[in-house]
């Protein structure tokens, strides 16, 4: 059967029909897709001499698709986790093609087979209190910028949105008064409310007041009042975190991401004895097991167990009175 001019109508139907009719995938997700097949088509074009609108699903092989995995790898400097997400992009389609083109399901069927790459978990990273306070006094309050970043950044060290979450706040997400709170859409498109504190609550009244914009607006905007990106969190975290380093030298050896700043959030919730369903709901994770990473990483749990366990080479006695006599003496 001819396969010929079949890819290039299957992908846009993947992304058209299956991604954002069926499944109503998020823009994230559909990002996230698109680049990988963007990577795709480009190495396939480079190893095949192919324009992509000329290539076959049939080209799309499970030892191409290995060398396009280990190039992302060898090449492209991707981890072994950024590896796992473009097969699960490559694995998702050819789902689709498996559906919608029976013939081609041996194929499929290979592709679908190819592994999940294993990988070593890296202990997480999160600030102390002496650096969250090192990082918050650094935007200079006299300039505009600065009152932004701060409003932030406090605002994420406090309540552990994701970095997209942050962006994606409009000026009506902030409720405040009595219960303040922020109204955020998180993974998965779930809705959840996250306290504030008074020292939040009060400095994004203050930001909300000198911001003066419409309910539909972004909270943080960037110099052109459109949202700031991600990569614009990234870009003035860092520059904030160079300057934080002057004067806390604890933070010379941390690499921190907006996503330290919410591992920041879950450890000291668990430091101050918070459950860790709690901390799940408060994070927006779907599960609580997602939370073990916490407890793992968390030093002063660990020092508190070993306190409570009895040391090698000591004999245990049983516990004696004192005598009366004694006791009264020592009572005295």
């Amino acid at each position: 059967m001819k396969t010929e001019n079949e890819f290039p109508a299957l992908l846009e139907a993947f992304f058209t029909d299956r991604l954002c009719h069926q499944r109503q995938a998020s823009p994230h997700t559909i990002a996230s897709y698109r680049d990988t097949f963007c990577l795709l088509l480009g190495f396939a074009k480079e190893h095949l001499k192919k324009e992509p609108s000329a290539l076959t699903i049939t080209d799309l092989d499970t030892p191409f698709l290995g060398a396009f995995l280990d190039h992302l790898e060898q090449e492209r400097g991707n981890t072994a986790r950024s590896r796992n997400v473009r097969l699960a992009a490559l694995h998702s389609f050819f789902r689709y093609v498996a559906l919608h083109k029976p013939e081609m399901s041996a194929l499929a069927q290979r592709v679908l087979a190819m592994p999940s790459k294993r990988y070593h978990r890296t202990q997480i990273h999160f600030l102390t209190r002496p650096e969250i306070e090192a990082l918050l006094a650094v935007p200079d309050q006299k300039r505009w910028a600065g009152r932004r970043d701060r409003a932030l950044l406090l605002v994420a060290v406090q309540t552990g949105l994701r970095v997209s979450e942050l962006t994606g706040l409009c000026c009506q997400d902030v409720v405040l008064g009595t219960g303040a709170h922020l109204r955020c859409t998180g993974k998965g498109r779930k809705e959840r409310c996250t306290p504030l504190r008074r020292e939040a609550a009060a400095t994004l009244q203050a930001w909300l007041r000198e911001r003066n914009g419409r309910p539909s607006d972004p909270l943080f905007p960037n110099a052109r009042g459109r949202a700031l990106s991600p990569e614009g969190v990234e870009y003035l975290l860092a520059k904030h975190m160079e300057a934080a380093r002057e004067t806390c030298p604890s933070l010379e050896k941390k690499r921190v991401t907006p996503h330290v700043l919410r591992h920041t959030v879950a450890m000291e919730l668990l430091q101050n004895g918070v459950d860790r369903s709690v901390i799940a709901l408060w994070l927006g994770h779907e599960s609580t097991e997602t939370t073990q990473m916490y407890l793992h990483a968390d030093l002063e749990l660990k020092e508190k167990a070993l306190a409570k366990a009895t040391p090698f080479g000591i004999k245990i006695r049983r516990y004696r009175p004192d005598d009366k006599l004694l006791a009264f003496l020592k009572g005295l």
